[in-house]
């Protein structure tokens, strides 16, 4: 009985946190995370587009006529993704964005994995080819997940402290 209780009290407590104000100060952490996280993979592709161009190829998912505008294009999403997620404009749209984004990412990284591919994710600059001993598949695929988190937790809590979103909605 006394079990019961103390697991209530626990379950309380950390609902409490997850649904009071300290749920928006969360949120302005997550938000703030994330944005780094596309922050810093837009930037590391946006100065060499042709490099960002082969991490796409060395998938050898999309056809060629899409590579260089995928390529090309993905660091100026991500990088549109930081700006609004610093700016706490669009939260639950970003997230959303955010978290399909991931998915993508993932199912190409486990694609290559499944497939035999050799290749650097490409995921913070760099990409391509490379040898066997250097894939990181697992890693990348659990950042990724945990990246997606973030995401969800925006998803699900878009209102955050200090964001565009609340002095809008005020």
């Amino acid at each position: 009985m006394a079990s019961q209780h103390a697991d209530r009290g626990r379950v309380n407590g950390l609902r409490r946190v997850l649904d009071g104000p300290a749920a928006e100060w969360i949120g302005l952490v997550v938000r703030l995370g994330l944005a780094v996280v596309w922050g810093w993979a837009g930037l590391a592709k946006v100065a060499d587009p042709a490099e960002a161009a082969q991490a796409v190829r060395a998938y050898e998912i999309l056809p060629e006529s899409l590579v260089k505008p995928v390529g090309w294009g993905l660091p100026f999403l991500e990088l549109a993704l930081a700006v609004l997620l610093v700016l706490g404009l669009g939260v639950r749209i970003v997230a959303v964005v955010s978290a399909v984004l991931l998915l993508v990412f993932i199912a190409g990284i486990s694609s290559a994995w499944a497939r035999g591919i050799s290749i650097d994710c490409g995921c913070f600059g760099g990409g391509g080819a490379v040898d066997e001993s250097q894939t990181e598949y697992l890693q990348e695929i659990l950042r990724d997940s945990g990246f997606l988190l973030l995401s969800a937790w925006l998803i699900l809590r878009p209102r955050t402290k200090l964001s565009l979103d609340a002095w809008l909605a005020a």
